[in-house]
C-alpha cells in the first residue's frame, strides 16, 4: 500500500533537493500546475547543479507546460544554473 501524499506548501520557490530523482517529472508537473491555479506567475525551482539530469528533467516539462511563458537560469544570487526561474501566463 502507498503511504498518503506528502502534502507540501506551495510557495513560489520550490526546492527539489528532498525529491527523489524518479519522482520528479511528477512532483514539479503537479506542483506547476498548483502554482498556477493558485494564480502565482514568478517561480523559482531549485534542482542543484550536479550533472545536469534534474535540470533537464524540469526544463523538458517546462518547454512543454503550455501556461509556461519562459524559462531561465536563476541569477547568480538565486541559484545561478542550479535553480531554473519561471514566468507563468
Amino acid at each position: 500500500m502507498d503511504p498518503d501524499p506528502v502534502r507540501i506548501p506551495i510557495t513560489d520557490v520550490f526546492d527539489l533537493h528532498s525529491v527523489p530523482p524518479r519522482d520528479v517529472r511528477d512532483v514539479v508537473d503537479e506542483y506547476l500546475r498548483e502554482a498556477h491555479r493558485l494564480g502565482l506567475k514568478a517561480l523559482r525551482i531549485v534542482h542543484g547543479r550536479g550533472i545536469g539530469v534534474q535540470r533537464e528533467i524540469v526544463r523538458s516539462l517546462l518547454a512543454g507546460t503550455e501556461f509556461v511563458a519562459e524559462f531561465h537560469d536563476a541569477p547568480a544570487e538565486a541559484g545561478g544554473w542550479g535553480a531554473t526561474v519561471v514566468t507563468l501566463r
